[in-house]
């Protein structure tokens, strides 16, 4: 029995590499099924790695409910300092004093943001206004005023201080930017941070623990390909 079938559709999970954008996991595999018919249910960063849903054929139609459903995220940020994407891709601003942060003064800031929230989007991203993405034009120094949206954190917890670094774990609705969100929590903090690392690891019932390596689907889709 074949480990695949495209053609009634597929719900593949995959770990989506560090510096890949989600579109180009999807072309890639799109190139070796040899459909067009791939699409991915929420967009990774390329700076982030970790669970991507990949639907195929009829599983196409399911990717709204994908998109929709709860989100998990591990991380890292830097303290004192901020960078315009709010993340490592453009260059972090001179760091600021931050030794008189402890560990209690996080966590009462951390309750801030649990619950309902507004947040708004980062420039550098895939939203698109007038049918380009923001990220293009934020590379060309253009300014666009983003209205904020309603996320809901669920959970927000400090899982280990290392100044100016700080790990976190974020579970949140669909529609949240993480990098909004440590940048907004930096801005409270009043000394300003910004997303290191970033990686998704649960969507719904669906844990990155049981995704594809990409390297290793491509080559069980070629297999399948090449007995049949």
């Amino acid at each position: 029995m074949p480990l695949f079938d495209f053609q009634s559709g597929e719900v593949l999970l995959v770990d989506k590499p560090l510096y890949w954008t989600s579109f180009d996991v999807v072309n890639k595999l799109r190139y070796a099924i040899k459909t067009a018919k791939v699409g991915h249910a929420g967009t990774l960063d390329p700076l982030a790695t970790g669970l991507l849903i990949i639907c195929t054929g009829k599983k196409t139609k399911l990717i709204e409910n994908y998109c929709a459903q709860v989100k998990e995220y591990i991380g890292s940020m830097v303290l004192g300092q901020t960078t315009a994407s709010y993340d490592a891709e453009t260059p972090p601003t001179p760091a600021v004093d931050i030794s008189h942060l402890t560990l209690e003064s996080l966590q009462e800031v951390v309750k801030q943001f649990i619950g309902t929230i507004k947040q708004v989007p980062p420039l550098y991203s895939a939203i698109k206004v007038n049918g380009e993405p923001l990220y293009k034009k934020a590379r060309r120094g253009e300014v666009i005023e983003l209205q904020p949206r309603t996320v809901e954190i669920f959970s927000f917890t400090l899982e280990q201080l290392a100044l100016p670094q700080v790990h976190f774990r974020v579970v949140c609705s669909k529609g949240t930017y993480i990098r909004s969100l440590v940048r907004d929590f930096g801005q409270a903090l009043g000394v300003g941070a910004y997303l290191n690392s970033l990686r998704r690891t649960r969507i719904g019932e669906f844990s990155v623990e049981n995704a594809w390596q990409l390297p290793q689907l491509i080559d069980a889709i070629k297999a399948q390909r090449n007995v049949s």
